[in-house]
């Protein structure tokens, strides 16, 4: 198999390089590098089955050769970067997806879309199914992901039903792991740095807003059966486990051994109440349920992000 990974030196596609070069692939991995960066992939330049490409695709787009599995990942993934980033988050949403939607067919590939839970806003319906339309506020600061995500679900089902594309949408819900961002906004990452650094932990709102949490091992085995199989889906793929923000800071707190103060700060707007996949479908479709309970996710991440903030640590003493 010769598979391209956009997006595939950020967080998640940088996991996808691995797991498809551990099952044998060749593997093309693009990305422009605007959130994501080489360090997540370093490890594999050395690999002859893989080849990093810098580009923006929202541009040309051409992988020389036969690709067989086109795993769509490109784009900003956490609020401080959308909110950044809100042009750069549509236009990959959108044109970005239409190239490599463009490509897939090309090459007569199988196509999955990263589609994700935000594409049901602030839900009324709990948990969410995979029939669910979502609440979504196409003006609020949120909506250049949120309508991004949408409209390339839209633009996939499009690509399967007009041009013949085999698609697939996989619909992510809050993965988190070790190569996560100790400042990308998200509140794992920020939890965690805030607790080992003896900063506040800061939650929003009222700490009752829920999350359900997926480790990052469990996140790409479910996106992998779903390339394996021709299911068009969208498909959810997540922890049904379900946390307050309350319960996921202090679990945090507990298993740092942390003597941060947990503090409560307003909460963003169209921030959603409550968040829960029914991963029935999954279950049926595919064979995929998590594994990976949250205190033992929340321990592998928790060490990596201490052996982390230490390296930055001596970085910035280094400096002086």
């Amino acid at each position: 198999m010769r598979a391209l990974v956009t997006g595939g030196a950020g967080f998640l596609g940088s996991y996808l390089c691995e797991r498809l070069l551990e099952e044998g692939a060749e593997v093309v991995c693009m990305d422009s590098f605007l959130t994501g960066g080489p360090r997540n992939v370093e490890h594999l330049l050395d690999r002859p089955q893989f080849r990093l490409i810098e580009c923006d695709l929202t541009g040309y787009v051409h992988v020389p050769g036969p690709v067989d599995l086109v795993l769509h990942f490109a784009s900003a993934a956490s609020p401080a970067d959308y909110l950044r980033y809100p042009i750069e988050t549509l236009r990959v949403g959108g044109v970005g997806t239409l190239h490599a939607l463009g490509l897939a067919r090309e090459k007569d590939s199988r196509f999955v879309l990263a589609s994700t839970s935000e594409v049901y806003g602030d839900p009324l319906e709990h948990p969410q199914k995979e029939t669910y339309w979502g609440n979504v506020n196409p003006v609020g600061p949120r909506s250049v992901y949120d309508e991004a995500k949408r409209f390339a679900e839209s633009l996939t089902t499009a690509y399967r039903h007009s041009r013949g594309v085999n698609t697939g949408i996989v619909r992510i819900f809050n993965t988190y792991g070790p190569r996560m961002r100790p400042f990308d906004g998200r509140a794992i990452p920020t939890f965690i740095r805030q607790a080992l650094t003896g900063e506040p932990i800061t939650i929003t709102g009222d700490g009752s807003q829920t999350r359900s949490i997926c480790y990052v091992d469990d996140t790409v085995s479910g996106i992998m059966a779903m390339a394996r199989s021709d299911f068009a889906g969208p498909v959810n793929i997540g922890n049904p486990d379900e946390l307050t923000m309350l319960e996921l800071a202090s679990m945090i707190k507990e298993l740092t051994g942390s003597s941060s103060e947990i503090t409560f700060v307003d909460r963003p707007a169209d921030d959603p109440k409550v968040r829960r996949p029914d991963t029935t479908l999954a279950a049926e479709r595919l064979g995929w349920r998590a594994q990976v309970p949250a205190a033992e996710g929340l321990k592998r991440t928790i060490a990596w992000f201490a052996k982390e903030l230490a390296a930055l640590e001596r970085l910035e003493r280094a400096k002086v």
